[in-house]
């Protein structure tokens, strides 16, 4: 039996419904102009934005920070004006104030500990589920925190705990950590000491190291909590979702959605070729050595 001829005159009646576009911001939308020189995405030096760059962020002086380059610029415009668009991302509340771009919908900040609704207030349920739950880890985290003190000896560490209120009280909800000369390896022998100095650590804390940033978290804290709830009591169900992350631990929040992906540069695109390149399901090195004979 032949299939039914598609009938183009369905899309008559129906209407444009945008989709949820549920995006990770840092590294994904936009970069720093050292991150746009080590992966060759446009032309400039660490220090001097060529005119084809918009700035996206600033610093806390108010110092363009990360650009968009064209192509970036372009994806936010058709982003902004065809989807409904949710950042998913690590900045708190006062981080993303600097990114210089509108947000009307809902916000998932401070890697989910946060969920802002459209008219800018934080959502009630959500700051009051995650009080109860960090409450619990107060007490390790300061213990964590001056433990990175100790270990900070010849300060090249630079330590922030994240702190913000939930139901009038001031809480610390992680730790981040970078390396002042950018050793990531460095990082990475301290995410070992951090997981071993403390008890039980990997049943109640977790930790996330991308390049020179490392995030020490408790388990309640993930963008995934937050993607999920937002998803069983608000967002629509019938609605198609995608996004996009450059990180593994992106990967949780975007497996929530119908379809996802991630940028040509960053870790978890890295990971998936290193993962295909080992089992040998695919060896990207030698067809692209093949496509350019």
């Amino acid at each position: 039996m032949m299939p039914a001829t598609f009938a183009t005159d369905i899309f008559a009646d129906m209407p444009i419904v945008k989709p949820y576009a549920l995006m990770d911001l840092d590294d994904t939308l936009f970069q720093t102009l050292r991150k746009i020189k080590a992966w060759g995405l446009a032309d400039g030096s660490d220090n001097a934005p060529t005119p084809s760059l918009t700035v996206a962020s600033v610093n806390k002086q108010g110092e363009p920070l990360s650009f968009f380059t064209p192509k970036q610029l372009q994806f936010f415009h058709w982003l902004s004006h065809s989807t409904e668009l949710i950042p998913v991302t690590a900045r708190d509340r006062q981080e993303i104030q600097r990114v210089r771009l509108p947000f009307p919908s809902w916000q998932v900040l401070t890697h989910g500990a946060v969920i802002v609704q459209a008219d800018g207030q934080v959502l009630p349920e959500w700051e009051t589920r995650m009080a109860n739950q960090l409450l619990d880890c107060q007490s390790v985290l300061a213990k964590m925190i001056g433990y990175l003190d100790e270990l900070n000896t010849d300060n090249s560490l630079a330590s922030t705990p994240h702190t913000d209120r939930f139901v009038n009280q001031a809480l610390t909800i992680y730790v981040a950590v970078k390396h002042r000369d950018k050793k990531h390896d460095a990082l990475q022998e301290l995410a070992d000491k951090i997981s071993a100095e403390f008890v039980n650590f990997n049943r109640y804390f977790y930790i996330h190291v991308n390049a020179n940033n490392l995030a020490i978290l408790p388990h309640c804290v993930h963008k995934h909590h937050a993607v999920a709830f937002l998803q069983q009591h608000y967002l629509e169900k019938n609605r198609a979702s995608f996004g996009f992350g450059d990180s593994l631990a992106d990967v949780p929040f975007l497996q929530c959605l119908d379809w996802y992906g991630t940028p040509r540069q960053g870790q978890f695109n890295d990971a998936i070729l290193r993962l295909l390149e080992d089992k040998k399901i695919v060896n990207t090195t030698e067809i692209t050595h093949k496509v350019s004979q």
